[in-house]
């Protein structure tokens, strides 16, 4: 049975105006839901709920970037785990909601309980939807983004595959806006893509491509293959797993 970590971030589950992109959200739901079916063992990491949150709710006054992500998730994270409930519900699929933090990985007892909860789920059929508890959460103890926990989340369940998916088609070898950049289709374990790497970031969240190059390379080092892909392409899910090299991706190939 294959097991496969998808990461989707807050660009393509959210609007511009933070409410959430049900047609992006139904058409992943429709793919996880197929794999689901062929008895792949399925892992959601989903952002989403900082950038749901704030389409709800305006605060009084002005609050700190803590206090602000703090408040945005804990209404965020609700819209969001309903709407996947109700989506994979109409496949007659049930979800687990795990919320977890940085705290969750730091021991060996902490570790094993968090492996032993979602091997448990997924060996009763449960897709695991995870995020990070950001209401509980400082900043000192976060991790970098869910790419990151995407990547811990792999290695600790020896996945087959970790799925990126982002609002470009993948790594490029200089800024996905200028017309004479290339994709990079494959990156061996050993390659250093610093030089590609444009310093920005996601607008909805905490995260960019250099992160999603640091840990897909640490996770392809791990003997774990790694794709990173645009998020809203329809299918992208099936034909990634099908070949990816028949889309535009980049594939990091595995040690």
């Amino acid at each position: 049975m294959k097991r496969i970590i998808v990461k989707v971030g807050s660009n393509i589950l959210t609007r511009s105006d933070g409410k959430p992109n049900v047609t992006n959200m139904s058409r992943l739901v429709d793919q996880i839901a197929h794999l689901h079916g062929l008895g792949y063992q399925v892992v959601l990491v989903s952002s989403g709920a900082v950038a749901c949150g704030r389409g709800e709710i305006a605060p009084s006054h002005t609050l700190d970037d803590t206090a602000q992500r703090q408040l945005y998730s804990s209404i965020g994270q609700i819209k969001l785990i309903n709407l996947y409930a109700q989506l994979f519900g109409s496949y007659g699929i049930v979800i687990g909601q795990v919320l977890t933090q940085k705290d969750n990985f730091s021991t060996t007892e902490a570790y094993k309980n968090q492996r032993s909860c979602m091997l448990t789920m997924l060996n009763n059929g449960v897709v695991p939807v995870v995020n990070e508890n950001d209401t509980a959460s400082l900043t000192e103890l976060m991790f970098t983004d869910n790419d990151e926990l995407s990547g811990i989340i792999a290695t600790m369940l020896d996945a087959d595959l970790l799925v990126i998916l982002s609002n470009v088609e993948g790594i490029y070898n200089g800024s996905p806006s200028d017309p004479d950049s290339r994709l990079v289709p494959v990156v061996e374990p050993d390659k250093d893509l610093h030089d590609f790497i444009v310093p920005s970031r996601s607008s909805m969240g905490r995260g960019g491509m250099a992160t999603k190059c640091g840990i897909a390379l640490k996770v392809a080092r791990e003997g774990i293959a790694v794709v990173v892909a645009r998020g809203d392409r329809p299918s992208v899910l099936i034909d990634v797993i099908k070949n990816h090299s028949e889309i535009p991706c980049t594939y990091f190939k595995p040690s």
